[in-house]
């Protein structure tokens, strides 16, 4: 047994099923002891994109996901999704595959220094030597599941790849857990709690880390308080419950802060201000705390109290303490979020964002996964989807990355292949991922690709708008739009301009044994009204 050959034992142990990159000359030892060990390799078309799935992979399973990557441009290309893993907080391993040892930090083909490179986007990054290989995966893999999760950075010479082994694999760890919240402070957030008349919780990105989510639904129903979610956080607690009002900070933001500003008290659950910081919304508000880290935000928020350490031990305790009485009306929630969703789709006369939304929402069952892109589409779909449960709804709000959606879709597919799997990418971003439609192909992936076609960057193009600045820049065709493809890379394509046309062809692509590209001609016009209100 070589280097590389321990190296894929004890991620498998781990509980790695995938490996996620390009191969290169100094990567084929890898590559080969992946297959001897069981780790299915996926080739993709771009080490950036092997990043997303391998971070989407650690997402939804809790498990690391693994990309690796030659050296140099290779490493370069990587980080991209590495960062996504670092600021969205998914346990992840990236190797780089290096050059022989005794050739570091010469001046030669393709080196770069990949510790400096991979340092401000990783927990930790390390080099694997001789003799510490399952040491340094051992104390990797730990980091890297420890909360809050995180990726690692491992650095593997051709030469320590090839060499014999002579460690065994290593116990693994499933990482270190936060301790428990003081009971004191935990016992003033229920204080707080019972004195406030109209509370109001907020649930966070941290909270999708939660060991068991049906507490937060246990925390609101207990208390029976409205709460609303980022977009990370979607699906958490069914936003078809009664008390919520959905989600906040995206489209429509202003119709948001009008009701969380006419709370008295907001109680933060696993709110990562990564995200979006406190004070965009928050107003005057008194603000409470229960998280895994304490507050970061700027003097205008008035943080009135801070319980931080393991969330579910906190929720626990709080479910069983006593609930107030507050002075929210009968169906308050109801009626507000009724009135959200409805300025969410205003009057248009083409095929609007909004109406090609709700078709995919329908067609999509209730459990199904839903992977969308980073644009003005995200705004729009992030208040306008309804999510039922965690995990039904990816993004990328904490890293916000054009290029996540396909990659994710694919990742999310292999990890839950029982379950439906729907990608809504726009134009801009799927020029950048479009060769990833080959990947899904190779994989026979039943996967609906849904392309909002506008012709536009379109948040880009909103945002010179509201700036008073001429629109330049931003088009992304010359003169009007082309006809549909019948194909990319050998997969369908089909080009829809009604919300029928589309509701047949998700119909098609769902029963089809592999991907299908849906190119929805739509009229952006609403976005101006919706996005950044």
């Amino acid at each position: 047994m070589n280097n590389a050959d321990l190296i894929v034992r004890i991620l498998r142990d781990a509980g790695v099923t995938h490996a996620f990159g390009i191969p290169s000359g100094n990567v084929l030892p890898l590559l080969e002891a992946a297959r001897v060990g069981g780790i299915e390799f996926v080739l993709m078309a771009h080490e950036g994109s092997a990043a997303f799935a391998a971070e989407v992979t650690g997402r939804l399973t809790g498990r690391p996901g693994f990309c690796l990557a030659t050296m140099g441009p290779g490493a370069t290309n990587l980080t991209t999704g590495v960062g996504c893993a670092y600021l969205d907080r998914s346990p992840l391993v990236a190797v780089t595959c290096n050059v022989p040892t005794h050739q570091l930090g010469r001046r030669v083909q393709m080196v770069i220094d990949h510790h400096a490179l991979f340092r401000p986007i990783t927990k930790a990054t390390y080099p694997l030597r001789g003799g510490r290989v399952a040491a340094a995966l051992r104390e990797a893999l730990t980091v890297a599941l420890s909360e809050p999760p995180g990726p690692i950075h491992l650095d593997l010479p051709e030469d320590v790849s090839l060499a014999d082994a002579g460690e065994a694999a290593p116990p693994l760890s499933d990482g270190v857990r936060l301790p428990s919240a003081p009971d004191a402070d935990v016992e003033r957030v229920g204080q707080m709690l019972r004195a406030a008349r109209r509370p109001m919780a907020v649930i966070g990105a941290s909270a999708r880390r939660l060991r068991n989510p049906a507490l937060l639904r246990a925390f609101v129903d207990h208390h029976q308080i409205p709460f609303a979610s980022t977009t990370m956080a979607k699906g958490m607690i069914d936003e078809d419950h009664p008390l919520s009002i959905g989600c906040i900070e995206r489209a429509r933001r202003q119709l948001q802060r009008q009701f969380l500003r006419s709370a008295d008290l907001i109680v933060g659950l696993g709110y990562d201000v990564a995200e979006v910081e406190y004070e965009q919304w928050i107003g005057s508000v008194p603000l409470v705390s229960v998280d895994v880290e304490r507050v970061d935000a700027d003097s205008s928020v008035v943080i009135a109290h801070e319980a931080v350490g393991d969330l579910d031990e906190a929720l626990e305790r709080l479910v069983l303490q006593s609930a107030g009485r507050n002075d929210w009306p009968p169906h308050a929630a109801v009626r507000h979020r009724e009135r959200f969703q409805a300025a969410l789709r205003p009057a248009s006369s083409g095929f609007a964002p909004h109406q090609a939304i709700d078709v995919v929402r329908r067609v999509l069952p209730r459990d199904g996964i839903l992977t969308y892109d980073v644009g003005a589409h995200t705004h729009q779909i992030a208040g306008q989807w309804t999510a039922h449960g965690p995990g039904q709804c990816l993004a990328t709000n904490n890293w916000s990355s054009m290029g996540f959606g396909l990659p994710a879709a694919i990742a999310a597919k292999l990890a839950r292949p029982d379950v439906p799997v729907l990608c809504i990418v726009g134009d801009g971003c799927f020029q950048m991922t479009c060769g990833e439609v080959a990947v899904a192909e190779r994989l026979g992936l039943t996967l609906p690709i849904v392309v909002f076609d506008d012709g536009w960057l379109s948040l880009i193009e909103v945002k010179q708008i509201k700036k008073g600045l001429p629109v330049h820049g931003t088009k992304l065709r010359r003169g009007e739009a082309r006809p549909t493809p019948s194909h990319y890379f050998g997969v369908p394509c089909i080009g829809v301009r009604t919300a029928a046309e589309l509701e047949h062809a998700l119909e098609q692509a769902f029963a089809a044994n592999g991907p299908t590209v849906i190119e929805a001609c739509i009229d952006a016009a609403e976005y101006k009204e919706t996005v950044y209100d």
